[in-house]
């Protein structure tokens, strides 16, 4: 079965730290639109500002308040590694399905020290673990080998969210991925078709935080095997990709959007990625409505 899974925005109150009322507001409205899983504290999620005490009371407010009615992964990465392996061995308890690990950032490394990484982290933790690529961020990629290798020495590693501009990448996970258990995720939202024809199993999006029930609903056609409103629903999603490239750090405005949508929540992101044009806003607003509208009539048809 394919999935979405929405990597979600934080909520913040004005000083910055998770407001746990409004929070419920978009675990609310993603479960109504029908997403399959919900990655707390990812990338979107702005988790960086946070301590990991705060982190930690996170987690376990989002497994209590989901009580179980969707699939709950944790992105515990950290450049502090004691403190990655503490989140993730917490969050099994917790009920949730796996954390989310990216590699360390800040410093490079080579495919031996990411191999070192993941394979040391994979015999701390109590518990599966997804790996998560995200090159952009990190300044390195890991190589389907090194993929292959980890597999190979780690049966507890099970997948992996493939945050990258050349799609084939993951494709190539997956043929060294083989016979072993393991699901592949892409981390952009218009590579999902590409990621499922090349045995990968669905998208960790961002864009699902705005139309949740767009992305369910292709996940949906694509599982179903309907070709066509799969292709017609895939359109819409990346008519929507331009909106990741309209202000550097997209949570301000994704936060805006869902406003926007109805979801009453304060907009307030991280410093220093806290302010936003007007004009950007107004042309995002106007693309999302465009895109909604065009799926209200493929909906009515």
């Amino acid at each position: 079965m394919y999935k979405i899974i929405t990597p979600v925005v934080t909520v913040f109150d004005k000083h910055e730290k998770p407001d746990y009322e409004a929070n419920k507001k978009v675990i609310d409205f993603l479960i109504e639109g029908g997403v399959d899983g919900i990655l707390v504290l990812g990338s979107t999620g702005e988790f960086t500002g946070l301590s990991k005490k705060e982190k930690s009371d996170f987690f376990r407010f989002y497994a209590e308040y989901t009580n179980g009615r969707v699939e709950l992964y944790a992105g515990t990465g950290s450049t502090n590694f004691e403190e990655t392996v503490e989140l993730s061995n917490e969050i099994y308890s917790m009920g949730y399905a796996a954390p989310m690990v990216i590699g360390p950032y800040y410093y490079g490394l080579d495919q031996e020290k990411l191999f070192i990484f993941y394979d040391t982290l994979a015999k701390c933790v109590k518990g599966d673990l997804y790996i998560y690529n995200f090159p952009a961020r990190t300044g390195h990629s890991i190589a389907p080998k090194t993929v292959k290798k980890l597999l190979e020495a780690n049966q507890n590693i099970v997948g992996l969210k493939d945050s990258v501009a050349e799609p084939n990448h993951t494709n190539l996970i997956c043929l060294e991925a083989g016979a072993h258990p393991f699901l592949a995720y892409s981390g952009f939202d218009d590579q999902f078709l590409y990621n499922i024809s090349s045995g990968g199993n669905g998208c960790i999006g961002g864009l699902s935080n705005i139309v949740p029930e767009i992305w369910s609903d292709l996940v949906r056609a694509a599982n179903e095997k309907d070709f066509d409103r799969s292709m017609k629903l895939s359109y819409l999603i990346h008519q929507l990709m331009p909106l990741y490239d309209m202000d550097s750090n997209f949570s301000l405005l994704f936060k805006k959007l869902m406003i926007q949508r109805g979801v009453d929540i304060s907009p307030k992101a991280i410093f220093p990625f806290d302010q936003l044009e007007e004009e950007i806003y107004k042309n995002a607003g106007k693309l999302m409505d465009h895109v909604i509208d065009e799926y209200k009539k493929l909906t009515d048809h």
